[in-house]
């Protein structure tokens, strides 16, 4: 585990960020999602997280090729800093506080410091 120690961290951190999701209710700033009554954006947005994750969990066991995985869920976290700079205006932003921002960007640091250890 120490061989990927930034991955590790930045995956504990982005499962964090999905919480604190929930918090700033980010299923509205998703197109479509956002389009939903708000306990339906909710549901939907809390339960698509079950595959998601057990996909990663998955992967992190049973992939053939876990290098190949790390780097692109690292690349992932990179571009999921990414898109929440872009979103930053968003009228239904709701991620504004030190705490959200130092969990999103910390995971984005991790995927780029593990890239390059």
């Amino acid at each position: 585990m120490t061989e990927h120690i930034f991955f590790y961290l930045g995956l504990s951190l982005l499962t964090i960020h999905e919480m604190d999701a929930i918090r700033c209710r980010e299923w509205r700033i998703f197109p479509g999602l956002s389009l939903l009554s708000d306990k339906l954006g909710h549901i939907i947005f809390v339960f698509a997280h079950i595959p998601l994750f057990f996909f990663v969990f998955w992967q992190l066991k049973h992939s053939k090729d876990i290098e190949a995985f790390i780097k692109g869920f690292n690349i992932f976290m990179i571009v999921h800093l990414g898109l929440h700079i872009m979103f930053l205006k968003h009228k239904n932003n709701k991620f504004k506080d030190w705490i959200s921002w130092t969990i999103i960007i910390g995971a984005g640091l991790c995927g780029l410091l593990d890239l390059i250890a």
